[in-house]
């Protein structure tokens, strides 16, 4: 997994038990939480999408010359 993948991922989880301890404390500021959740999610997604086409690339490209 890539490391900019990993770490995406941990700040949407990071983001999450924010959100959640927030709505539990009664703030609304957990919505700010849940939005950054979700484009850090976003980006985990994009950059392993990303890392997988750049394999299957790879594979190809070694495939097509060897």
């Amino acid at each position: 997994m890539p490391r900019l993948a990993l770490c995406t991922l941990a700040v949407c989880l990071l983001a999450i038990a924010a959100a959640v301890v927030s709505f539990a404390r009664g703030s609304w500021l957990g919505i700010v939480w849940i939005l950054v959740a979700g484009i850090s999610s976003n980006m985990a997604w994009y950059y392993l999408r990303k890392a997988r086409a750049d394999r299957a690339a790879d594979r190809e490209s070694t495939g097509a010359s060897g």
